[in-house]
């Protein structure tokens, strides 16, 4: 095509794009075209094909992405939010903006990393409770191998508690060497059927032995505590405890008996200074010790307390501190003393005196507290508040900081002001509210708890939360022997509440109990506590197992025979705890000999025992057992089976075959006659299986001919053809041990057979005597094989196989 028509074209083309209006015209020269092109080729070789499809995507769209991408390049993220850089002073304008804006960045830079410590702090403190919820469930639940805060690993120590019935070291310390002696005492009271002493009472000259004052505090806290009217054991303890008033009372006169030797101690440090003299009382203590309380202060110290004076010591001070020695005679002596003005104070103190823990008349108590509302909730004397709010239950929510400055002092007056619950919408304080404030309210973590055990202890213990307060002290390494101590002794005295369920862990709350009331498993807290020592001090194990004599696991089996079982078959010791079954029959005395009554019986333990080894398939131990037991049936049966698997092995020195062949002896002599009481059937297992050790032993041994003797007493393999239908009918009788030992006596009677057939075969003399011996092997041979074919029992293996090819040999 030449240039001519080309131009034509070209012009025919550009007149008719002048025509159409859709487009708009394009004016660009061939060479203008030419430059856009390379143009447009430079750029796509630069950016590469996939901005190129980027800038034909987006064009689509009338996005210019050069001039776009020039804008993003020109914004920085980072100096956003960096400070900006100075100016010169001179420019004002510039200067205030700049500051402006720095504090607005200064500001979200603060903001920002003040909410990233916050959430920090925040996540931890959140992980940190949440560990410790679970440290807490996993203490309260105590299951199995999980409950293992209870340390093994302290260095063991002699024991010197029936040194006589074993050797080694103990796991048992000094403090809990004394406990386990003193429960050994009183254990062998209870079965001699004498008069039980009071474990509270010795349990608590014991501790008095190890020096430690806080200890000392626990027992005497619960010499208090356990001084009341016994319920009976028909009743649930929880509900009796909740209702009894006699433990808010033994409560208050322990924290009140406690304070009169506080404030001899602090009269004796300053006996010039406390004047103490004339007739020795609680009105003169208490003189004495206010005397020395205001003595040093200063007159404005004075100026809250109010109504005057007791023989020089001010009146209401003098009041709180008589009535909080427990003494209401003394606080009434104080308030005659102070003038006719307090009538209706005296009056009712009056009544409290005539009758002693009885509630007071409702009217006296209505003008005490009408006069508490209209003038003393006002008083500047603290001493005053608190005395109406004792004696009236004036305000339940008032603490009194000023007057009540230690743990005793609060408890004491908010027991003080505990009335019994005569209705839902009376003002007053009960026991159970006081129990949750203590427990749920206040809690661990109020009173320092970890730090202060022992005194957390005597708050739970004083408020009649006995559950808690054992289980929480038992969570220490120091004080888990006393706790485990106290609940013995409780317990034996019917006040502690057990579960419903002996699986419940170790502290448990009942919906039908009083609230916050918990249970403790006691049971569970036993076991926790043995498991130290058990392995080391089986005889001390026992002890304190039979204080859970009178429980039953949820088979419904004795719990103390339960624990007896599971220690038998940890420590593995049966001659020390059941004693040793001897060559006349008659058992030897073990450890649980002395525990023997009613409820508890060492042949029954045995049997327990071995039919748990049965269960975990320890035949051999169940085997001893059974025997201790007298269950000869079993141990007949037992040794039956574990003989049948081992019969026909050969005799080996220490094996389970050589221990059962010397027990099956034993047996022999021992249940001969009439003294064994078993099934015939299983006496003639027995025996049978017997005799199969000595042919097998003779077989081993290549006693040939003494072997086949014993098979012509047995019966139970023919060595001949005639002897065939005999067998097959006493096999028909036989037990399942002795026909598993069927197989093996075939092999070994064709073996025996086969060997005396080629030791007359390399015989070099032929005569008649040795053609009918060689013809009675090949017959014995026959009759063997015969049995195997018939006999209803399917063989093993390749035992016919072997037979017939050992027939063959010999034909």
């Amino acid at each position: 095509m030449d240039f001519s028509a080309l131009l034509q074209q070209a012009q025919k083309l550009t007149h008719e794009t002048q025509v159409s209006d859709d487009l708009p015209r394009v004016e660009r020269t061939l060479p203008q075209v030419l430059q856009a092109t390379q143009e447009l080729h430079s750029r796509v070789s630069q950016t590469g094909t996939q901005d190129m499809q980027a800038h034909i995507l987006l064009g689509h769209k009338g996005i210019d992405l050069p001039k776009i991408s020039q804008k993003l390049e020109t914004l920085s993220s980072r100096k956003t939010f960096e400070p900006l850089d100075p100016i010169a002073t001179t420019d004002i304008q510039s200067f205030l903006r700049n500051e402006k804006e720095n504090a607005i960045l200064s500001v979200i830079e603060e903001v920002h990393k003040n909410s990233y410590q916050s959430a920090q702090n925040q996540k931890w403190e959140h992980t940190m409770n949440d560990w410790k919820l679970e440290k807490v469930k996993l203490m309260n639940a105590l299951i199995g191998p999980s409950q293992n805060w209870i340390d093994i690993r302290k260095g063991p120590e002699q024991t010197i508690l029936n040194e006589s019935t074993f050797g080694g070291r103990s796991s048992l310390n000094n403090q809990e060497m004394a406990y386990a002696r003193e429960v050994y005492e009183y254990n062998k009271l209870v079965n001699e059927g004498a008069m039980r002493p009071s474990l509270v009472q010795r349990f608590a000259q014991v501790a008095e032995n190890f020096n430690d004052s806080k200890v000392n505090d626990i027992w005497e806290i619960m010499k208090y505590m356990t001084n009341v009217t016994p319920s009976p054991r028909t009743q649930d303890p929880l509900r009796t405890r909740c209702t009894q008033a006699q433990f808010i009372e033994q409560a208050k006169r322990y924290l009140e008996n406690r304070y009169k030797l506080f404030m001899q101690t602090v009269i004796s440090e300053h006996l010039r200074d406390a004047q103490r003299g004339g007739i020795p009382s609680v009105l003169n203590l208490v003189g004495s010790f206010v005397g020395l309380k205001f003595a040093n202060q200063n007159t404005s110290t004075y100026i809250g307390l109010q109504d005057g004076h007791v023989e020089g010591k001010p009146l209401w001070p003098m009041v709180y501190y008589c009535l909080r020695c427990g003494d209401i005679d003394a606080a009434l002596k104080c308030m005659q003393m102070a003038g006719p003005e307090h009538d209706d104070f005296i009056a009712i103190l009056e009544e409290k005196c005539r009758q002693p823990g009885q509630k007071i008349s409702q009217k006296l108590e209505q003008q005490i507290r009408m006069q508490y509302k209209r003038q003393i909730r006002n008083a500047i004397d603290p001493y005053k508040r608190a005395v109406y709010c004792i004696i009236g239950c004036c305000d339940i929510q008032e603490q009194h900081p000023e007057v009540a400055k230690s743990s005793d002092d609060f408890l004491w007056l908010q027991l003080s002001l505990i009335r019994p619950e005569t209705n839902e919408n009376a003002d007053h304080l009960t026991y159970s509210t006081l129990q949750a404030m203590v427990l749920e309210q206040y809690g661990e973590k109020h009173f320092n708890a970890n730090e202060q055990p022992h005194l957390y202890y005597q708050v739970l213990a004083l408020t009649g939360q006995f559950e808690a307060g054992i289980e929480f002290l038992a969570r220490f390494e120091k004080y888990r022997a006393h706790a485990v101590h106290i609940a013995l002794a409780l317990n034996e005295l019917h006040m502690i509440g057990g579960p419903r369920n002996l699986q419940e862990p170790l502290l448990s709350v009942d919906i039908e109990d009083p609230q916050p009331m918990r249970r403790l498993n006691i049971a569970r807290l036993i076991m926790l506590y043995v498991k130290k020592f058990e392995i080391t001090d089986p005889a001390e194990a026992l002890q304190y197992f039979f204080f859970l004599r009178s429980l039953r696991d949820t088979e419904g089996r004795n719990l103390f025979l339960v624990c007896v079982s599971d220690l038998a078959i940890e420590c593995r010791d049966f001659d020390l705890l059941f004693g040793k079954m001897q060559r006349d029959g008659i058992r030897s005395r073990g450890l649980i000999d002395q525990f023997e009554s009613g409820h508890i019986d060492a042949k029954m333990s045995c049997e327990m025992i071995a039919e748990e080894f049965v269960k975990k398939g320890m035949f051999e131990d169940a085997i001893q057992l059974f025997d201790l037991a007298g269950n000869h049936e079993q141990a007949l049966r037992y040794t039956s089976v574990l003989l049948s698997q081992v019969v026909h092995q050969p005799n080996k020195s220490g094996s389970l075959r050589a221990r059962l062949q010397q027990l099956a002896l034993e047996f022999t002599d021992r249940y001969a006659g009439a003294e064994k009481n078993c099934d015939p059937q299983t006496w003639s297992t027995f025996s049978l299986l017997k005799e199969l050790v000595l042919f097998f032993d003779h077989y081993h041994n290549r006693n040939y001919q003494p072997a086949l003797e014993v098979l012509e007493r047995t019966k139970l393999v023919p060595l001949k053809m005639s002897d065939l239908e005999a067998c097959l009918h006493n096999f028909r009788r036989l037990g399942g041990e002795v026909c598993k030992v069927l197989p093996d006596l075939l092999l070994a009677t064709m073996d025996i057979a086969y060997n005396k057939y080629k030791v007359l075969k390399g015989r070099d003399d032929m005569n008649d005597l040795k053609m009918k011996q060689l013809s009675y092997l090949r017959e014995q041979a026959k009759a063997l094989t015969n049995m195997a074919a018939t006999v209803p029992y399917r063989m093993p293996g390749d035992t016919n196989n072997r037979l017939v090819q050992t027939e063959i040999l010999m034909h």
